[in-house]
């Protein structure tokens, strides 16, 4: 039982980011927009979500390894955040509600990465990518508002 929950700890966040793209996909109009200077093209999205989620699961896993089989309600806090910006960005396309809502979610990943670390160190690491293109991903959101 306890690999088990740990093991499903690693496929939760694939599951939230396809479940995610194909409820987004009919809406998705990023080449449609006026894009800033640093806007990647979209196929590089897809390529970095599945990266960060893939690192999301095994710092997960490893947080569950190392915490008596529990991972933090912070972990969970911040992925339905995370799911939700997508829907608010592009089918709502609630871009400045988005930009609030991203900021939120900056927050909450910063919150789990301290505690992710005082659990264990690689996991809290393992977060920082993600931080880092969320925050990216910020810049976007604001500028694309602004243009748009």
């Amino acid at each position: 039982m306890f690999m088990k929950k740990c093991i499903i700890n690693l496929i939760i966040p694939l599951l939230v980011g396809g479940i995610v793209s194909l409820i987004m996909m009919p809406f998705m109009d990023y080449n449609e927009l006026t894009l800033p200077f640093l806007a990647p093209p979209a196929i590089l999205f897809p390529i970095a979500w599945t990266i960060l989620y893939i690192l999301m699961g095994i710092s997960a896993y490893i947080v569950c390894l190392n915490n008596n089989d529990k991972v933090p309600l912070i972990y969970y806090v911040q992925l339905g955040v995370n799911a939700l910006w997508s829907i608010i960005f592009f089918v709502f396309k609630l871009r400045f509600l988005a930009f609030i809502w991203i900021i939120l979610l900056i927050i909450l990943v910063i919150k789990m990465i301290k505690e992710f670390k005082d659990i264990n160190k690689i996991a809290a690491y393992l977060q920082i990518l993600y931080l880092l293109w969320i925050i990216f991903a910020a810049y976007l959101n604001l500028e694309i508002y602004i243009l748009n």
